[in-house]
């Protein structure tokens, strides 16, 4: 297996983790704070990431890298677990869902500025179609019309591009799981207090489905799917692995589905097939790295 089929792997299944995530903020922000959930979850990440560091004796990341470390954490920590949170209270989790479906696109433009990649025409032209394909079902499904929380899903959008990005780039020398790991334990001076602050007055009155939801997104989402995304960004290439993600679009739309009630109709699955063979010609097309 060569490594750009590796990365695509390991991409696949961060994304598959990662479609979860909007359905279960749309569950959980009808019980808890949207900045706690979202900053909380951050902090439950790095309550587990920071033993593991220590017990595997990683060393500190170099000063160097501090900037790459901000820029991820500036994205995946805050950035779009905020926003989108936000978003899931006037959204369904299937148009989040579709109008993320542009984050490819924005990640290949963004491993220009970090990762030092220079995708062809053809790659370009690929990604573009899969995007435009989103873009297109989006404005279908929502009868021509966006939503009041599409700039939130916007700003949601571009953090997480910056962020993966960077995490990407980064991980190629610290490696994957150790850069969302650092990533969340340099965070937590502004993620700790927060969370306090933010904390129900009452947790136990909580709902137990708002908490495993919680759960899901703290372990799942926020940290052991960012192990096999980071990987999968620094052995196939950031650009070409983040193709990927115009398939958690539809992942995102079953899962909705499934968990949310939210309808899935046959447009929804015409859209998929021609949304996944642009990622199939992309994956095709050449991507140059400095």
């Amino acid at each position: 297996m060569n490594g750009i089929t590796r990365g695509y792997l390991l991409g696949l299944v961060g994304v598959a983790i990662f479609s979860l995530t909007l359905p279960l903020t749309r569950i959980a922000v009808q019980e808890l704070n949207p900045l706690f959930l979202s900053i909380g979850r951050t902090v439950l990440a790095a309550a587990i990431a920071l033993p593991v560091l220590l017990l595997s004796r990683q060393p500190w990341p170099a000063l160097a890298d501090l900037r790459l470390l901000l820029v991820t954490a500036a994205g995946v920590v805050f950035g779009f677990p905020v926003l989108s949170a936000i978003a899931m209270h006037s959204v369904p989790a299937s148009h989040g869902g579709v109008v993320l479906g542009a984050l490819p696109l924005a990640t290949a433009a963004m491993s220009t500025v970090f990762a030092g990649e220079r995708p062809s025409r053809a790659f370009w032209f690929w990604s573009a179609a899969g995007s435009l394909a989103v873009i297109v079902f989006a404005l279908w499904d929502g009868g021509l019309s966006l939503q009041r929380g599409d700039l939130l899903l916007l700003g949601a959008l571009l953090a997480a591009a910056a962020g993966y990005a960077a995490g990407g780039t980064l991980s190629r020398k610290l490696g994957g799981w150790q850069v969302i790991c650092w990533t969340l334990v340099i965070a937590l001076p502004l993620t700790l207090p927060l969370t306090l602050i933010l904390m129900p007055a009452q947790p136990l009155a909580m709902p137990a489905f708002a908490w495993g939801c919680f759960l899901y997104l703290a372990v799942m989402s926020q940290l052991v799917g960012f192990f096999a995304w980071n990987a999968g960004l620094a052995t196939g290439g950031v650009a070409k692995v983040g193709q990927v993600q115009l398939l958690q679009t539809f992942l995102t739309l079953a899962a909705a589905a499934v968990i949310n009630g939210e309808p899935l109709t046959w447009r929804t699955c015409g859209f998929a097939v021609l949304v996944a063979a642009c990622v199939w010609f992309g994956r095709k097309a050449q991507v140059r790295r400095n």
